[in-house]
Formats: C-alpha cells, structure tokens, sequence
C-alpha cells in the first residue's frame, strides 16, 4: 500500500464510490441536495489536497482524506476506506498525513464535521485526539476539534 497525492484520471471515478458507498449513506441530506453536492465534488477536489492510499502507485485509491487549510486551521472536509479496507488503520495513517501535513504549513488546530448517525466515525475522530465542540442542528452533525 502506497500513499500519495490524488491523481484525478486514475482516482477520481473510485473516490466518488467511496463518497456514494460510504458518505451518502450517513448523510441526512434530501436526494436534491445530495444530487447538487456530487456535482460540485469534482471543484471541490480541486481545493485544499487529497492523499489516497492505494495498493499499487498506479491503481486507483481505496481510501482519501481530502482537507483544506485557512491559515491556522486544518478543516478535513472528507475521509472514507473502502468497506474491505477498513480496520487496517488506512483511515488513521491519512488522517496522521494530513495533520502532518498542516503542520508543517502552519496549521495549529483542526477541525471536521461529522454527520450525528455516523457513530464509527465519531469515535475514530475521537480516538484519534479530537472532541465534540458542538452539535450543528441545521445540518445536523457534530463539528470536533483538535490541537495540533
């Protein structure tokens, strides 16, 4: 397994199953704005960064973290690992590169949001040094912050 910048020829077609398989369904969003959002995803990747894992330099990725950085703030805007991947730390390692990352730019804080059912990845930010700031009712999920 190999971490590295997203390629968007060889990449961009499996992060969207990644976002379809493992995103969507935690979303409470209507299918209208579901619809809007995916078409807005391919400019949204081209902000900010996106590390993926993949088995081979030259396969498509089985996971992402895509995050964007303002000044002294990380904001990680999407992370998923493919259903068979999970449990193998992926999700962790991205997660460790993209703080690394920010650091080294300036970043000393960071911040995510996650949808209120997505209990898995509550307690994966919070393993991973982050804490509930608050619960968001409009978009109903929980915005988690951490020191970097």
């Amino acid at each position: 397994m190999i971490i590295r910048q997203r390629s968007s020829k060889l990449d961009d077609s499996a992060i969207m199953r990644l976002i379809d398989t493992q995103l969507v369904p935690l979303s409470h969003m209507s299918e209208k704005e579901i619809h809007k959002i995916r078409k807005e995803i391919p400019l949204r990747m081209n902000r900010g960064m996106t590390f993926v894992i993949s088995p081979e330099p030259d396969q498509a990725a089985i996971a992402f973290i895509h995050f964007l950085m303002h000044g002294e703030l990380l904001y990680v805007d999407m992370m998923a690992v493919s259903t068979r991947e999970q449990r193998k730390r992926h999700g962790q390692t991205l997660l460790q590169r993209a703080e690394s990352f920010a650091v080294s730019r300036g970043c000393k804080k960071s911040k995510v949001m996650v949808d209120e059912g997505n209990i898995k990845g509550t307690e994966f930010y919070q393993k991973n040094g982050y804490h509930i700031l608050r619960y968001i009712m409009v978009s109903r999920c929980y915005e988690m912050e951490k020191r970097l």
